[in-house]
């Protein structure tokens, strides 16, 4: 394992649990060139999920670069990472779930979505905003409409006669 600080090889394991649902291992190790420690987990290699994407093409489901788009939604907001973590496991969780070796890109964007609008309102329009590809101010206004009107019913008083 590379040390993403120094570049060094030699680390050894200073921590190592299992995750909440038991499908990855997580280990905390220390360079022993910079003495930094960094975090590393170990999943369970198995069939990969494929995305199918707008245009057709098929590339492998990247963990990694879920978690970077919903860093960058989050940015600067009040979500802790170990949220964001959260959210990325189950989205991958329930994508495996699928049994399908091939999802469409879109039903990853909308499980983004849909948890992302219960974590932070902001985050979400952040994400809606790249993901269903705003042509102006207008289809923004819109879906901040629709989102301020979910609010409202969410929160509006219940009258009992």
């Amino acid at each position: 394992m590379k040390c993403p600080f120094c570049g060094g090889t030699e680390n050894r394991v200073v921590d190592s649990r299992s995750s909440k649902d038991d499908m990855a291992v997580r280990r905390r190790r220390e360079c022993t060139h910079c003495s930094q420690r960094f975090t590393t987990y170990e999943y369970i290699e198995d069939t990969p999920l494929k995305l199918i994407k707008r245009d057709g093409r098929r590339e492998p489901f990247d963990r990694q670069k879920l978690l970077r788009a919903i860093s960058i939604a989050c940015g600067k907001r009040p979500v802790a990472t170990a949220d964001i973590e959260r959210l990325v496991e189950s989205i991958e969780n329930d994508l495996k779930q699928l049994d399908r070796g091939e999802i469409p890109s879109t039903h990853v964007g909308e499980a983004v979505m849909n948890r992302l609008k219960e974590l932070d309102e902001v985050a979400y329009i952040r994400f809606a905003s790249v993901y269903r590809s705003f042509r102006d101010t207008k289809e923004f206004f819109n879906e901040l409409e629709k989102l301020l009107s979910q609010q409202k019913t969410r929160h509006a008083p219940e009258f009992q006669e």
